[in-house]
């Protein structure tokens, strides 16, 4: 998912009665303010952004071969949590993580896999998913592999993977055993949060 900061001076639209209305607070923002999940929430229809420690990251519409990994990827782990009748829940993006639960960091990874119901309502997940997926264009590889690598290992992740398209490419981390490893699009690769499920990337051909 491509990213831009949110820096001093862009101005939030709010959409009331079919007019944009320039929001006040966001124009007239001090330095040195640090953002929340109430402008998340705050943002019109059809505008995506994150937020990490106070910072935030605007969000532009995905490309096909983005989607198009997202929705296989999602269709894998979800039939094999199917099959196995497991109690975790994979869901793609666009889906709200609260992941430090405060009012400075708020996700939407590609993929997030909870096996803790207790972290789940309507709104979204509240604290860390056990593993997380991000799937980056050249324009998000700061933001995936470095900005959220760091979140995600603070907040207690277990598992992060990113797949990048264009190297063809997986990187996991293995938070829960302080390991790294990367593969490519002609390997199996092993969700480490289970026994025996292996993603087969060669079928993306």
């Amino acid at each position: 998912m491509e990213h831009r900061m949110l820096e001093r001076g862009d101005i939030f639209m709010a959409i009331e009665g079919g007019k944009s209305r320039i929001s006040a607070d966001m124009e007239n923002m001090p330095e040195g303010k640090r953002h929340t999940v109430k402008e998340i929430e705050a943002l019109a229809e059809g505008e995506r952004a994150e937020l990490i420690d106070g910072k935030l990251y605007m969000m532009a519409a995905p490309t096909l071969t983005h989607q198009d990994i997202l929705g296989w990827l999602n269709m894998r782990i979800r039939l094999y949590i199917m099959e196995k009748k497991g109690i975790c829940k994979v869901l793609p993006a666009p889906f709200a993580v609260y992941i430090k639960e405060d009012d400075h960091n708020y996700v939407e990874p590609d993929i997030s896999v909870i096996c803790d119901e207790d972290k789940l309502d309507e709104k979204g997940c509240h604290g860390a998913p056990d593993w997380v997926v991000e799937i980056v264009s050249p324009s998000s590889k700061v933001m995936d592999c470095v900005r959220k690598r760091s979140l995600y290992e603070t907040a207690g992740v277990r598992e992060y993977w990113i797949v990048d398209p264009e190297e063809k490419s997986v990187l996991v981390y293995d938070y829960t055993n302080g390991a790294s490893k990367r593969y490519s699009f002609t390997d199996q690769v092993r969700a480490g949060i289970y026994e025996d499920l292996y993603i087969d990337f060669r079928e993306l051909g």
